[in-house]
């Protein structure tokens, strides 16, 4: 979608399809509507108390006054312009508007923002299986920022941004014969590589050499040989000597394994790869966005299926590290590649560690699509900055303890830990687990309660939510803005 500033402007441009952002009716300009027209939407008003969208139909063109609900909290009061952005996208799409204006006569450039990203984020359509006369047509083509506040910085943020959601929407979105390991792995290195990062696909030999027994062990039921991606975003001036790693869990379909799923706990197991689609996508932006940062994204990938050489419970894997897992849970297979990818983070001596994975069913069933479980080892004061981010950008964290008793769960009598623990703290021993191999500052994200959706509720769309994306740019401009005030 294009997006552009328009800092000058005149009352002729507010003679085509139009959105204002409002604190009050009384906002508008007297002169601008006729008698009738602000009777029609004082009528509205009265009638309906909570209505936030007031629209005036011209001849040639629509204007939408925008009155999102109050409140106090500012971090919720941007939400609440987000998904008016989202009704707003309703009316557009309805009428088939291609083209839209959006201004605002006293609100602040976060506020016209919010509305920019709810509109934006909401008009996204994953169509590209769709023959054409079931294709959705009726998409913004173009959005103009008119205000005198807003700055072009900001323009290019919001498109980049916005960009990105979209991008790991796509790749999650997409069918799983079409997104193995290998052709993720192309997808994300041709996209990095158009920025300028450094990229190394590390193939299945490669990984043999490494002795990363736990992709490898994943891997060995399936057809198509694993990947393990590294991507690097290193700028000149970057504020940060140790890299901050991202790592994503890449499990392009879950079966389950041995541990088969049933029913329907198998139908949207394509999106088992959000993680590595978010980190992807955050350091990717990270790079367009020239952040003065020192980034490193890793994506070991696999499906997780079943064949005659797939492992079973029973089996042991040894890691990269030479830890030894005894595999318990077939099903529990996303923390075995994600504990390669820490292992092999600690020769990079990192200043802070974070993955982000559809972990567990555990922490969706604990506090459901608002929220993603959070977990943290050595990284206090860094997780109070995400927690921020996850409230500026309403994705917000709910942490949960690492205590040393979790341990206790997965304990082996046979290897050094299993990679499951009982039913219950489940999210909690799979944080638990991934600890066990890190020796710095780490975050873990589940993000399996919100990083897919069958409901098209709000501006996260239905299908892919791009969950993650805009809370861990958001928590990196906010490192380097602490970094510097330090």
């Amino acid at each position: 979608m294009n997006i552009q500033l328009k800092q000058y402007y005149t009352y002729q441009d507010f003679s085509s399809n139009c959105a204002f952002l409002l604190s009050s009716l009384e906002d508008i300009p007297e002169n601008w509507l006729s008698s009738d027209e602000a009777y029609y939407l004082q009528r509205i008003k009265t009638n309906s108390p909570d209505e936030i969208i007031f629209p005036i139909n011209r001849a040639n063109y629509s204007w939408f006054f925008i009155l999102p609900q109050p409140d106090e909290n500012i971090a919720k009061y941007l939400e609440n312009i987000r998904l008016a952005g989202y009704r707003l996208n309703k009316y557009t799409r309805k009428q088939g508007i291609k083209e839209l204006n959006i201004s605002s006569f006293h609100s602040s450039s976060h506020n016209l923002n919010a509305l920019a990203e709810g509109i934006i984020l909401s008009d996204y359509s994953f169509q590209k299986y769709r023959n054409k006369k079931n294709k959705v047509n009726k998409l913004l083509e173009s959005v103009y920022i008119l205000s005198e506040v807003f700055t072009e910085k900001q323009i290019q943020e919001l498109q980049i941004i916005t960009e990105a959601v979209y991008f790991c929407r796509d790749l999650v979105n997409e069918i799983p014969s079409k997104l193995n390991a290998e052709t993720l792995a192309e997808v994300v290195k041709q996209k990095a590589e158009e920025v300028g990062m450094r990229v190394e696909v590390m193939n299945k030999e490669k990984i043999e050499s490494l002795r990363m027994g736990g992709l490898l062990g994943v891997n060995k039921g399936s057809f198509i040989p694993p990947t393990f991606t590294v991507l690097e975003w290193k700028h000149p001036q970057a504020i940060n000597r140790q890299p901050i790693v991202f790592i994503g869990k890449g499990i392009t379909f879950d079966s389950g394994g041995m541990n088969i799923k049933t029913g329907t706990y198998m139908e949207n197991m394509k999106s088992d790869m959000a993680g590595a689609a978010t980190v992807a996508s955050v350091v990717i932006a990270a790079a367009r966005l020239s952040l003065p940062i020192y980034v490193l994204a890793f994506i070991p990938a696999t499906d997780n299926l079943i064949n005659s050489d797939a492992i079973v419970p029973g089996e042991i894997l040894t890691m990269y590290n030479g830890t030894t897992v005894e595999v318990v849970n077939t099903d529990a297979e996303g923390r075995l590649i994600l504990a390669d990818a820490l292992s092999y983070a600690s020769k990079f001596d990192p200043l802070l560690t974070i993955t982000a994975a559809t972990l567990t069913g555990a922490a969706a069933r604990a506090i459901g699509k608002f929220g993603i479980v959070v977990m943290q080892s050595k990284a206090k004061a860094q997780l109070e900055w995400l927690k921020k981010s996850g409230e500026e950008v309403y994705e917000r964290l709910v942490e949960f303890p690492l205590w040393e008793e979790y341990f206790d769960l997965i304990k082996s009598d046979i290897a050094d830990i299993k990679n499951s623990g009982p039913a219950e703290a489940g999210a909690i021993t799979a944080g638990k687990f991934l600890e066990y191999f890190t020796s710095y500052p780490f975050i873990h994200l589940d993000i399996a309660g919100t990083s897919y959706t069958e409901k098209y509720e709000d501006y996260r769309g239905i299908g892919a939510t791009g969950t993650g994306v805009r809370l861990l740019i958001s928590f990196l401009q906010n490192f380097i803005q602490n970094t510097k005030n330090q």
